[in-house]
């Protein structure tokens, strides 16, 4: 048994563990064994994360939509992993993985290299925000890892190195790149066997053709379990944590029409801000052990 993580302020310590302690492990399919320890003392020490109040009041707000809690459970991950999030943007997951890991495993930030030129300038500020983040509050973050890849080229690190890899609302991004295929080989290659590839992404009602979701950013869950198999990964289960039914998927900007992007006319807000967040699929995929 590990001792539970201590970096939440001892006055809301004992109140976060006894409210977290009893927090459901949302899943489907056979991840009743993903966790080497009681799940109640797991769901705990990441609940205690996710109630950090390091965290961005703005990032907390949309904990209604992005679930982060029955997520990062269903995706099995654990403290004492390693465990590589790609491309992390700002670093609305970096806040609850980095300091959950920050003991006994070891976070690694997979960003777009900031040397090489000519990349969207969100990029560079991104990577900016996040090392700004980290640098900040090493008392909570630690020093958790920043490696750099090469977008046209992608590589995560030493092949068999890491237990888990987790991307978030990125997959649509690559299909409309057309280099989704090169991301999923290097997500095989770095995983260790029996390792686990989470993928959460803008879900397209099936059928809809490629270029209609590379214009709208989302993707069918068809299109993903084709790019996971076809570099060798098993789906492992599929969670309903985070679909939204009141997300038609047809929007007049596409995905970005809804929170938080908001890509709307002023006077269509409330109709949006109803909605909430897209539906998203949510897929836990493995490496074969063998």
């Amino acid at each position: 048994m590990r001792a539970l993580i201590t970096f939440v302020p001892i006055a809301l310590t004992t109140a976060l563990l006894a409210a977290c302690a009893s927090t459901p492990s949302v899943s489907t399919g056979s991840d009743a064994a993903v966790t080497t320890m009681p799940v109640a003392e797991a769901d705990a020490a990441l609940g205690a994360a996710i109630a950090g109040t390091w965290r961005d009041a703005r990032n907390s707000a949309r904990d209604v939509y992005r679930h982060p809690q029955q997520t990062l459970n269903f995706f099995g991950v654990e403290p004492t992993q390693t465990v590589i999030e790609i491309t992390p943007g700002g670093g609305w997951y970096a806040e609850i993985l980095a300091p959950y890991l920050r003991d006994e495993g070891h976070y690694i930030a997979a960003v777009w290299d900031d040397a090489i030129p000519g990349q969207p300038k969100y990029r560079y500020d991104l990577n900016k925000t996040l090392r700004t983040k980290f640098a900040g509050n090493a008392t909570v973050y630690g020093t958790p890892e920043v490696r750099v890849f090469d977008p046209k080229a992608p590589g995560f690190g030493a092949a068999n190195s890491a237990d888990t890899v987790l991307t978030f609302r990125n997959a649509h991004n690559w299909v409309s790149d057309g280099n989704a295929e090169a991301y999923f080989k290097a997500f095989f290659t770095v995983l260790k066997p029996g390792g686990t590839l989470g993928v959460v992404d803008h879900r397209a009602k099936p059928g809809t053709t490629l270029d209609a979701m590379k214009d709208s950013g989302y993707l069918t869950e068809a299109l993903v379990i084709e790019l996971a198999q076809g570099t060798g990964f098993v789906l492992d289960a599929k969670s309903e944590v985070n679909a939204n039914p009141k997300d038609s998927a047809d929007h007049p900007n596409g995905v970005w029409t809804l929170p938080p992007t908001n890509r709307h006319d002023a006077t269509d807000a409330a109709k949006y801000q109803a909605i909430g967040e897209s539906d998203r699929m949510t897929l836990r995929f493995k490496k074969p052990a063998g």
